[in-house]
Formats: structure tokens, sequence, C-alpha cells
């Protein structure tokens, strides 16, 4: 299926480079997330070992998650990315309801989440802005300054992109350039003048020894882990970075937008994810090298990098890590909004969406569909149910992770004969790799969370009447418009 064309006469420019696609990877893959979820990892887990282990055993995952898309990225080099693999591979239906899910929750809630972060870093920054600062109330619901600033922040961004791919692909570089060499940096400090040999050595003395901090009676008490109850708690700890570093297949979102995507989708995602891998890694080096394991897994509000930096940059080194968080944010959201409205656009192309967002403006992007993305996030961020609604949905984003990779093995079976310019390096044995991983981590959490797990299943499963609707809605349209050409 080719790109199409708007109405207008419009059309997706392929101006984007290899580097510019590695950079959105990285960009969108780099949010808050390494500054902060490293102290539940740390609570889940507890020793040093079992703690890198997480984070390389899910730098692998997700590099065996990119370099198995790149496959499917050749074979369907068209705008929507996720959303043509499932419709392709497997059916419709799953493709409109990972588009649903996308669209109601995913891409809408992240950006949402992303931009809440931005607006509270902001805020230790200049603290007028803040969460306290509460402007209208009424009972439990209020609005407050960082609200609004995070929403501003949206339409902000959602306007820039609606001007054209070029200036949101500069402002991705820049942003995305900036906070990968500041946290090199971060981490030649850390190494160079925070690093404790005696922290170091009393971390690895006790680094296989699992064990997990839970609270009774009040107190905060270690709990040791031991056989499948260790291997549950290991999946569900991956779960945290997992989803620092999610959204690294945004770049397929945009492929109608890429030079040669048949070959540089795959290679943006295969750099970008390992590039950000090493970063995350040497992260966590350095954490451990400065902090004890009680510490990371205690740090106020769960903010490692603020207490690792507060340790070898003074009282000045909290402040520098909320600047870096607002430059990861601002350039991670706005990867997220530059990207994420393709879906919808190719969707309303195949009548699963509204149809105005299946057009191009003159600048030959989806402007109707950017707006609808931006102001539904922005209802999400005054309704702070944003997070609530994102930790439902991280078992279903992982299925639908498993049923993309599944669909690599089915369209081998169903269309041997297709076009492939990119083979899965390791087939089968790195897809099924991955799914084996992803499956355990979904058991896990029906084990160990499974108030993660039902909620995000009804969001789901509520789409399932709502594509049939879209479909019933497009078949009358069509007879109509057959009928008047007739």
């Amino acid at each position: 299926m080719a790109d199409r064309y708007s109405s207008s006469g419009a059309q997706f420019q392929r101006s984007l480079r290899l580097i510019d696609g590695i950079m959105l990877v990285s960009g969108v893959m780099i949010g808050s997330g390494i500054f902060i979820v490293s102290a539940e990892i740390a609570r889940t887990v507890g020793g040093a070992g079992y703690f890198m282990l997480v984070w390389v055993l899910s730098g692998v995952m997700t590099v065996i998650g990119a370099v198995s898309y790149g496959e499917l990225s050749g074979m369907f080099p068209h705008a929507g990315g996720q959303y043509v693999y499932l419709r392709e591979s497997l059916h419709p239906l799953v493709g409109f309801l990972y588009g649903w899910a996308f669209f109601l929750v995913i891409e809408t809630g992240t950006i949402a989440a992303v931009a809440v972060a931005f607006a509270k870093y902001t805020a230790y920054l200049l603290p007028q802005i803040g969460e306290d600062h509460i402007l209208w109330q009424m009972g439990s619901f209020a609005v407050n300054r960082a609200q609004l600033l995070a929403i501003a922040m949206i339409l902000v961004l959602t306007y820039v992109n609606t001007r054209g791919i070029r200036t949101g692909k500069w402002i991705q570089f820049i942003f995305t350039l900036t906070k990968i060499l500041a946290l090199l940096l971060l981490v030649v400090l850390g190494l160079w003048i925070g690093f404790e040999p005696q922290v170091w050595r009393a971390n690895w003395q006790q680094a296989w020894h699992a064990s997990q901090l839970v609270s009774e009676h009040g107190q905060s008490i270690w709990q040791p882990s031991t056989g499948i109850q260790l291997i549950g708690l290991t999946a569900v700890a991956m779960v945290g970075a997992l989803f620092s570093s999610d959204a690294w297949n945004s770049v397929t979102f945009i492929a109608a937008e890429i030079k040669k995507p048949e070959k540089n989708i795959g290679r943006s995602m295969f750099l970008g994810t390992l590039l950000v891998t090493v970063i995350y890694v040497l992260c966590n080096v350095m954490y451990a090298g400065v902090l004890p394991m009680q510490e990371i897994a205690t740090a106020p509000a769960d903010r490692v990098a603020s207490v690792a930096a507060g340790h070898f940059l003074g009282a000045i080194g909290a402040g520098i890590i909320a600047v870096m968080i607002m430059i990861s944010t601002f350039g991670c959201n706005n990867g997220l909004v530059l990207s994420g409205a393709r879906v919808y656009y190719t969707m309303a192309g195949d009548g699963l969406f509204f149809s105005s967002a299946g057009k191009l403006n003159e600048k030959g992007v989806p402007e109707t569909a950017l707006w609808m993305q931006g102001i539904w996030a922005s209802l999400l961020c005054i309704s702070g149910k944003y997070s609530d609604l994102l930790n439902y949905v991280i078992f279903v984003v992982l299925i639908f992770y498993v049923l993309t990779i599944m669909g690599i093995i089915r369209l081998r079976k169903i269309r041997p004969d297709q076009y492939r310019p990119y083979r899965v390096f390791g087939y089968p044995y790195l897809p099924i790799l991955y799914i084996l991983m992803a499956i355990c981590i979904c058991i896990s959490l029906l084990w160990l969370r499974p108030d993660y797990t039902w909620p995000g299943l009804i969001i789901v499963l509520i789409g399932i009447p709502v594509y049939y609707g879209f479909i019933r809605s497009h078949s009358k349209s069509s007879s109509v418009r057959s009928q008047t050409n007739t």
C-alpha cells in the first residue's frame, strides 16, 4: 500500500536522514525515567548484581525488538509503523486495537506524563509555578500552575510540528544531542570525581543477595527473595527499565518522511537503541559507584540522579539535574508529538479514525491529527489520571510488542516471496527470545502486579465495538459516494 496523497494535494516529504532517525529514536527513549526509575528497581531486586542485570537484560531485549522491527519496516515503509505491521501481519482489528489504545492512552498518556515531569522540574527552579499553586478547585478536582505549564508545552510543540517536519527535526536534533552529551558528562564526572571505592566494593560484596524492600508495621525492611519469586520480581523490575527505553518504535510511524526507509528505519532503531542502552548502563554503573544500594532504593521522591549529583557536585547538583530533565523531557515530547499523529493519519485513511485526521496541510503534515492528539493529551494532564492509565496499559503494550514480532514469523509463512530488503539477524531465535522474555514479564505482572493488567485489557477490549462502528460508518460512506458517482 503506497502512502496516500491528501485531498489538498499535499504529500509527505522524504526529508529525514539516517542521523535524524537515530536522533528521534534516542530522543524519545530518553525522558525522565533514567533519572528516577533506578530507585524502584533497587527496591525490587536489592543486590547490585541483580540491579545491573535488570538494566542489561532490558537493554538487550530492547535492541532485539528494534532489530526485529527492522524487517517489518523494510517490508512496509509507510506512515503508521506498528499499526500497519499488525494490520498486515495479523488482522485489521488487531491493528485498530493498537491504534485505539495508542491514541487513548499509550501515546497521549506518555506525552502528558512527560509534560508534567517537565513542569515539576521547572518548578524546582521556579517554585511559583509548582503543583501547590492551585488556580481552581472543585471538590477533589483541581487545576494548578504546573498543569498549565505542561499543557502549554504540549500545545507549543503541537503548533511547531504543524509548521512542517523540518522545524520539528531540528528541535529533535538539538535537544537530543544536548541531553546525550549532558548524560555522558554526568557519567564521566560521577566516575571521576564522585566514585567511592568503598561504596562500590560494599555494593558488590552483596551483589547477588536478592531482596525486596517492603513495608511492615510502618517500617521498611528488606525481605529476601529466592527461586520463582526472584525470577518474577526481576521480570517486574524490568518493566521500569523497559519503559524508560520505550517509544523506540516511534521512527516507524514517520516512515513516509524518511529517505531510503527500507534501510534507514531499521538502522535508526538499532543504532538508537544501542546508543541509549550503553548510556543507561553507564549511568547505573555511576549510581552504584557513588551511592550505596540502600541510598539508591530510598532516594527522596526516587530522584536517584539528584542524590548522586549532590554527592559530587554539592548543592548545585540538584539544580543541574533539574535542567537536564527539562531538556530531556522537552526533546522527548517533541519526538512523541511529531511521530504519534502519523498513526491516526493512517488509521483515518483506512476508515478507522475520524476522517479529518487523514488530511495533510500545505506543509505536508497531518495538522488535524496533531491537534487531536495535543488536545487529548492536555485533557489527560488536567485529569491527573495519566499515570494510572499508563500503569494500566504497561501490560497490553508488551502484548502488542509480542504480537508484532509474532507477525514477522507469520509473514514469513504467508508471504514468503514478499520483498524483504532486510531480514532479522538471528531469525528465528532472537524474535522467539524476545517473545519468551516479554511473556515472562507479562506472567509476572499478572502474578505480582494484577492491578497493572486487567484495567489495560478492559481499555483495549472496549475498542472492539468501536472498530465495528467505524467499519459500518466507513461502509455507509463508501456506499453513498458510490451511488453519488453513479
